[in-house]
């Protein structure tokens, strides 16, 4: 029997295992994913590289992956890709869906093109980054998450962003950070407007080193520093005060 005639799975050189999402169901890749038996795929090593090619918009692919593996996705993911994920490193050759990175802990998701709603929903920790453009409320409820974002992001990013870092390298919609918290936000380009407690803040030298740092990790080093403005909380919705009752 022709064995790359039908097993799905075919070994290739450097431990980069491949799997084909046309011909193996997503349940399956994703228990595999796990490190978990499926009669579908062979087993993976610990330390093995995984290639999934034909995603074709797939929901809900490498999910809460907790190893440090290597996962590139080779097309376009639908809603939350990469979500939940705990030490893996994941990279997406197309565009995402909503919710791409979703409460992610660690590890990093990179996005080549661009992404939809809600990319790091209430992610804690580790970097995502997106090469194009993301859409509406990116960053949303992020608490410790780094995402940088290589074009533009839409209205309301970074709303109630408790901790992290957010960096857009383009411009930013209407009501950016509304109801911030202690998250750190640099926009390179314009800002449509600021959400209720936002402000510009100054760009001091620890603040130029950070930006610098994420700007690095994210393959997005050659930027003008200068060009940045940092925006963050006024701090003045921490507290009860008697104006805001009705």
């Amino acid at each position: 029997m022709d064995a790359l005639s039908t097993d799905p799975l075919t070994e290739v050189a450097g431990a980069v295992r491949e799997v084909d999402l046309a011909v193996t169901p997503l349940r399956s890749i994703n228990t595999w994913l796990h490190g978990r038996p499926t009669d579908d795929l062979a087993p993976l090593a610990e330390t093995d590289a995984v290639t999934i090619r034909n995603p074709r918009g797939a929901h809900a692919l490498a999910v809460g992956l907790d190893s440090p593996r290597r996962v590139e996705i080779a097309g376009h993911v639908g809603y939350y890709a990469a979500g939940m994920n705990k030490a893996a490193d994941v990279v997406i050759t197309g565009n995402a869906g909503v919710g791409v990175g979703e409460n992610m802990m660690s590890g990093s998701v990179t996005v080549k093109g661009n992404a939809s709603q809600s990319a790091g929903a209430t992610a804690h920790g580790g970097l995502l980054v997106i090469e194009g453009d993301a859409s509406a409320r990116c960053g949303i409820s992020m608490k410790g998450v780094d995402i940088v974002v290589g074009g533009s992001v839409g209205h309301m990013s970074a709303f109630m962003a408790q901790a992290g870092r957010l960096v857009v390298r383009g411009d930013a919609g209407e009501a950016l950070g509304d109801s911030i918290y202690e998250a750190r936000l640099y926009v390179r380009g314009s800002v449509a407007s600021l959400g209720a407690d936002c402000i510009a803040k100054p760009m001091r030298e620890e603040h130029r080193e950070e930006l610098a740092h994420l700007l690095k990790a994210a393959g997005f080093e050659d930027d003008d520093l200068s060009a940045y403005t940092r925006y963050g909380s006024a701090r003045t919705l921490y507290h009860f005060h008697s104006d805001n009752t009705y």
